[in-house]
């Protein structure tokens, strides 16, 4: 599999203060990484770095295989205001367009049938006309989700994607994601501290705390000492 993305000696901060040292890895086509640590060890400043949104402190961040930062799509943590968002379901996900659009003040109607296809890929076709913030919140992660796939091409980052969701909301965006992932060849890095998804979805493990602790093939972390303490703390191995 072809290279996407390489961190290279990458270290992560806040005004002088570095909360990760030291981080290198490579993300290929097709991989699943999950991205694991504590609360605080810089999890989703990695996210907005690996984004273009966050420079690192020291190190660099190299996008391979000809991708461009436009071909990466990004599902962030949900705040309060924004699962108030007033706006229709196929607006939010046309948005996604939006770079794709360059100067023109409209959406083509590649990008139009792109945002519908999307929709119905992800089952929420019924949906279109629905306000936003009328959604379940299972309901408002598939919209977003959809969004992302609008914007990306190649690889989607995800922040914590179950977070305030029910189990079967959590479990069938789980299944979604994976689907994606396999069926659909999207390259998948997701932010997560459920130790059980991460160790039934994920292809590849980096494990952070103020500094690289793991980087490698889940069956690797698994069988790893820092992989087997972790998953003892943090809800145990696989279920299956």
């Amino acid at each position: 599999m072809s290279a996407l993305l390489k961190c290279n000696n990458v270290s992560l901060g806040y005004e002088g203060d570095v909360i990760a040292k030291n981080l290198n890895f490579t993300v290929s086509s097709g991989d699943y990484l999950c991205i694991v640590g504590e609360n605080g060890s810089g999890k989703s400043t990695l996210i907005k770095a690996l984004l273009g949104l966050k420079p690192p402190v020291s190190g660099n961040i190299e996008l391979c295989g000809g991708m461009g930062k436009n071909e990466i799509g990004y599902l962030p943590q949900q705040t309060m205001v924004q699962r108030d968002f007033p706006a229709s379901v196929r607006e939010i996900v046309l948005s996604g367009c939006m770079n794709r659009c360059g100067l023109r003040p409209f959406y083509s109607k590649e990008e139009k049938k792109l945002a519908h296809d999307m929709m119905r890929r992800l089952e929420i076709e019924p949906l279109t006309k629905r306000c936003y913030r009328e959604l379940s919140g299972g309901q408002q992660q598939r919209v977003l989700l959809a969004r992302a796939l609008c914007a990306a091409r190649k690889m989607i980052l995800l922040d914590e994607p179950v977070t305030g969701l029910d189990p079967k909301a959590t479990n069938e965006m789980y299944e979604l994601i994976d689907s994606l992932n396999k069926k659909d060849s999207i390259t998948v890095i997701m932010v997560s501290h459920d130790m059980n998804a991460a160790v039934r979805y994920a292809s590849h493990i980096l494990h952070i705390g103020g500094k690289q602790l793991f980087f490698g093939t889940k069956e690797d972390y698994m069988n790893s000492k820092i992989g087997q303490a972790f998953l003892s703390v943090m809800g145990g191995e696989d279920d299956e």
